[in-house]
């Protein structure tokens, strides 16, 4: 029997083919050109109708964790707007094709998340172009390693911090007015929230930012019905990796510090995804679900 998430399986030993290599790829990166592939659950996820009927709105979800988590979301049942930068149109456009074999919609909205009026605007035309939303995954970021704060640019600082906290600010601000009781917001956190490595200073910190700011807005939204909650992924095989997310001479070792002494799949993140904006996790508001391969976190 071909293998999906509920088959009985070693974790320690899953995945055992792909191991990270060193490559390169200017940013924002694809997954077309990512070597070794990752899995994203093409092949892998089953859905049984959880999420049917849904709307929900992805960022970074062309490739990756989000790429996985908008695969899922088709199985299960869910229209998908897919927000990503427009370089990655061509890992974008596959993503959408496997959407629209799930039998859902698949609504492409290219675009930069540094800008205010993108983000805005991407609100509007998910709710146009899918008759709602009440699905909201705050999952696109930047990531660049820096080994030296004094050669930390400017411009990198900025654009990190707009990429990963005001875009999520403003794409939630837009999208609040509305979600409907039972509506779900979700944000990609990381383990760098909580054991920070020394070269992702401006990353590190933007995802404990967007910790506080999940926990706070849960408590905000939760009277209206509206749950908002987090994941934190650990070392999880993306193109954000090799667009210099890491510094090179560590990518072979990529996930190794982990209890399971590998790295994880954006295919082994969707799940999570999936329990969060499902009724399933009616009484879970302002966690951070961590999937870091078994690192301690407070």
């Amino acid at each position: 029997m071909a293998r999906d998430q509920y088959t009985f399986t070693n974790p320690v030993e899953l995945y055992a083919e792909i191991t990270p290599k060193k490559g390169h790829q200017p940013e924002p990166g694809l997954d077309a050109d990512l070597d070794p592939k990752a899995d994203l659950g093409e092949d892998t996820y089953r859905g049984t109708g959880r999420l049917k009927g849904r709307k929900a709105l992805i960022t970074g979800a062309d490739s990756g964790i989000g790429a996985a988590t908008a695969i899922a979301f088709a199985r299960e049942g869910a229209d998908v707007a897919l927000s990503y930068l427009p370089a990655e149109e061509e890992d974008a456009a596959r993503i959408a094709g496997i959407i629209e074999e799930a039998g859902v919609t698949a609504l492409r909205l290219p675009g930069d998340l540094r800008s205010k009026d993108y983000c805005r605007d991407l609100v509007a035309k998910t709710v146009e172009g899918l008759g709602g939303l009440d699905i909201l995954v705050n999952n696109g970021g930047k990531q660049v390693y820096s080994e030296d704060i004094t050669t930390l640019d400017d411009d990198q600082f900025d654009d990190t911090f707009t990429t990963n906290v005001d875009a999520m600010f403003w794409i939630t601000k837009a999208a609040v007015p509305h979600l409907v009781p039972g509506s779900t917001i979700i944000n990609t956190t990381s383990i760098q929230a909580y054991s920070p490595s020394e070269f992702l200073v401006d990353y590190a910190s933007t995802k404990a930012t967007i910790n506080a700011f999940t926990k706070a807005l849960a408590q905000q939204l939760a009277p209206k019905g509206i749950r908002v909650n987090a994941v934190a992924p650990g070392p999880i095989w993306t193109p954000l990796q090799v667009t210099d997310g890491q510094p090179p001479e560590k990518l072979e070792e990529f996930g190794e510090d982990t209890p399971l002494g590998r790295m994880g799949q954006p295919a082994e993140l969707a799940p999570a995804y999936v329990f969060l904006a499902s009724p399933e996790s009616s009484f879970v508001i302002g966690e951070t679900l961590n999937v870091n391969g078994g690192k301690p976190t407070p």
